[in-house]
């Protein structure tokens, strides 16, 4: 069989043919299918290796204070010996790996040949074919958990062991200092605990990916981000728990930790980092230091790893071999989302230069697996997000024209509604404001004082309830939009709701279900701009569009305030879930269809995107949503090329057609119209006729789960497709 080794005096690696292990009593012997490559451990060791015999002195400073003892007893001839011969050998890389039971030895009853299992140690679960692994480190794997995605079942356990060493509670708050593999793993277990997750790492990619994932914020430990997060989330007390996952020789964690923490928090060191404790910091707040170590209760202990002896579960719950089950169950059920953690997927054969290349620097990841032979090499799926049907009920109502004046109420009134849509509705004949609906009461009398509402209050249900309501305008934080628009559709509502109309496939299915139910299909997504009166008439000017387009829209969107509620991704989706679906359905609009790809790209620390959407005739258009730019420049611009024309819109400003025969708007100062008038007047109008909603259900449907895609394109790396459910 193969075996990835490496010779700690010169620093080679080799994939090397060595003799397959036999099947002992007491363990299984497993032939691998993916191991994973823990790119902090293992390249620590293999970057050790590679040093001097100075430098490798310096980097173990243990391992010479060994050597100088054997040379107080055996001399130093007979301790060199010793040395030489043990640094001038192959030694095994790996510790963590799935594949499958080919035999079982004896005394073994819980799997048999042919189950996958997840296996763990630096001894028994290699980067080799062939494994045998006792039973106290190995786990079967749950129905459903993708063999690639098991081999992380030890890095999780370590991950796991961390947490629980810390003793989370729901409701804290807690800082993870180093956001490679196990930070990232930690971050995630944390949050499913009910924890809020601030991350510190020097990588704004690590940072935006740990965000994705569910951290509450993530910064640079060097800026005043992160301590400005956990100012924020702990109304300045500080974290309850520090995680250390970062390793190096900077003691600049540990004086983190002490600086963020709460009085008698607690530090937990998971990772390998210098640990030099400024003792009057950790003293005045009485901080408890603990250590993390490894997989957990058994590890290093030859009785439980090597002999199969457990410890009685009513003594200690979470055993090695117990939490290697936990993390795998967490993964099966998606508690834990591993998927977007791996960078890099390359064949058993190829380890050696897959090592160089995350030596060199080549190579930048979290996470890479090896993958053995008899793993088919097949082509990466290609991600999916499908494009939910909208399902009306059989027998579904009339829709029928509403007394004059149309009746609205507002549930919340926040900046956007006050600025941008009461005062075109306050001034708007046939309409009557009803009710306003805040979570607070002194916002509900403000808003009723400047617009003229009938009513404030505070109770949803009593307005919900009201059948002199006629339709109910949504504008809440995103997070809540899906449930009160579905709340509104049950009720018999007509509904408008500020975009994004949901954060989740599970938001919009509810949205969806509830129009099933209730046979009321009456909604409109604030999508404003496709009834901004100069992008239409310049689409008229640019006439019927015969061939393939092709559209570039820029949104200079600049950078947050501090303290902005769009900048809590953990609970409001990231910025653009929330305002992307504007450009989304301006192209759409402008194309008169539906995308069926969406291919996201951002840059490191996710700080600018690039969304480039295709379209069923083979259009395409490249959203270009930026933060870094000049704030003086305009916020959107717009281009469309196809049959020989240009259509050009500058920040809803002035806008041209290029083409056989020119068109330029007045060149005179007009005030930015992104259409809220028009979209407002056509929705009154649709709720007081009882005509069609001034976007099409299925369209709003396909922005909203094509702005969803954006998310899952990022993860993956890849172009997401969007499908159609049948």
């Amino acid at each position: 069989m193969k075996q990835v080794v490496q010779n700690y005096k010169s620093g080679e690696l080799a994939v090397l043919d060595v003799p397959a292990p036999g099947c002992r009593p007491g363990g299984v012997l497993v032939r691998s299918s993916y191991s994973l490559i823990s790119t902090g451990t293992e390249l620590m060791k293999v970057s050790e290796a590679g040093m001097s015999m100075l430098g490798k002195a310096r980097s173990r400073p243990d391992q010479v204070a060994k050597v100088m003892q054997s040379v107080a007893v055996n001399g130093m001839p007979a301790t060199y010996r010793k040395v030489m011969g043990k640094l001038d050998s192959w030694t095994p890389l790996g510790y963590s790996l799935c594949g499958v039971v080919e035999q079982v030895g004896a005394g073994i009853d819980d799997v048999k040949a042919g189950d996958l299992v997840a296996c763990a140690g630096n001894e028994h679960a290699l980067h080799a074919e062939l494994n045998w692994v006792p039973k106290n480190l190995y786990a079967p794997v749950p129905d459903g958990l993708a063999p690639a995605h098991a081999a992380f079942g030890t890095v999780g356990s370590i991950a796991l062991q961390g947490v629980r060493r810390g003793e989370p509670q729901l409701g804290d708050t807690a800082l993870v200092i180093g956001l490679g593999l196990i930070g990232q793993l930690v971050a995630q277990l944390l949050t499913a605990s009910g924890v809020r997750v601030v991350g510190a790492d020097p990588d704004p990619a690590r940072c935006a990916l740990a965000e994705r994932l569910g951290a509450a914020a993530c910064g640079d430990p060097a800026s005043t981000a992160v301590e400005a997060a956990v100012a924020e989330l702990t109304g300045g007390h500080g974290v309850d728990q520090v995680y250390l996952a970062a390793g190096g020789g900077s003691n600049q964690p540990v004086e983190l930790a002490a600086r963020l923490s709460r009085d008698r928090g607690r530090v937990v060191d998971i990772g390998k980092c210098r640990l030099d404790l400024p003792w009057n910091a950790y003293y005045e707040k009485e901080l408890d230091v603990r250590f993390s170590r490894s997989y957990g209760p058994g590890r290093y202990d030859p009785e439980y790893e090597l002999d199969g002896r457990d410890y009685p579960i009513g003594y200690v719950r979470w055993t090695e071999r117990r939490n290697l089950a936990c993390f795998l169950d967490l993964a099966a059920r998606g508690r834990v989302d591993v998927a977007p953690l791996v960078s890099h997927t390359a064949a058993f054969d190829d380890a050696v230069e897959t090592y160089r290349r995350l030596e060199d620097g080549d190579l930048k990841a979290v996470a890479v697996l090896f993958r053995y032979p008899g793993q088919s090499a097949e082509p990466e799926a290609v991600p999916e997000v499908t494009v939910p049907a909208v399902r009306r009920s059989a027998g579904a109502p009339a829709r029928t024209a509403t007394r004059t004046p149309v009746r609205l109420a507002f549930v919340g009134a926040g900046n956007y509604a006050t600025s941008m849509l009461l005062p075109h509705l306050a001034r708007r004949d046939g309409v009557t404001l009803s009710t306003v609906v805040t979570t607070t009461a002194l916002s509900a009398a403000n808003a009723r004082r400047k617009f003229g509402f009938a009513e404030a209050t505070t109770d949803l249900d009593a307005v919900l309830g009201d059948p002199a309501v006629d339709a109910v305008f949504v504008v809440t934080r995103h997070s809540s939009h899906a449930e009160l628009t579905r709340k509104a559709l049950l009720a018999g509502k007509a509904v408008f709701v500020e975009k994004p109309l949901a954060l989740t496939e599970d938001e919009l299915a509810g949205v969806l279900a509830a129009v099933e139910e209730s046979r009321n299909d009456r909604i409109q997504v604030g999508f404003n701009r496709r009834f901004a009166p100069l992008l239409r008439e310049a689409r008229q000017r640019f006439g019927t569009r015969t061939g393939p387009a092709s559209v570039r829209y820029l949104v200079n969107a600049g950078r947050l305030g501090q303290g902005s509620w769009y900048a809590r991704q953990g609970t409001e989706g990231s910025r653009f879930a929330g305002e992307g679906g504007h450009f989304i359905d301006t192209v759409s609009w402008l194309l008169d269809a539906d995308p069926v790809s969406v291919y996201p790209v951002a840059t490191p620390g996710g700080e600018d995107l690039q969304v480039v959407l295709g379209y069923p005739d083979g259009s395409t258009a490249t959203i270009s949503y930026v933060t870094t730019g000049a704030p003086g420049f305009p916020k959107e611009t717009l281009d469309l090329v196809a049959d020989g024309k240009v259509l050009r819109l500058d920040d809803f400003v002035r806008a041209s057609v290029h083409g056989p025969q020119k068109w330029v708007s007045s060149r005179l100062p007009k005030a930015r119209d992104k259409g809220q008038s028009a979209e407002l007047a056509a929705f009154v109008r649709a709720v007081r006729t009882g005509g069609p909603m001034p976007v099409p259900l299925e369209s709003l449907v396909a922005t909203t789960s094509a702005t969803l895609a954006v998310r899952a394109g990022l993860a993956a790396g890849a172009p997401v497709r969007l499908a159609s459910a049948r």
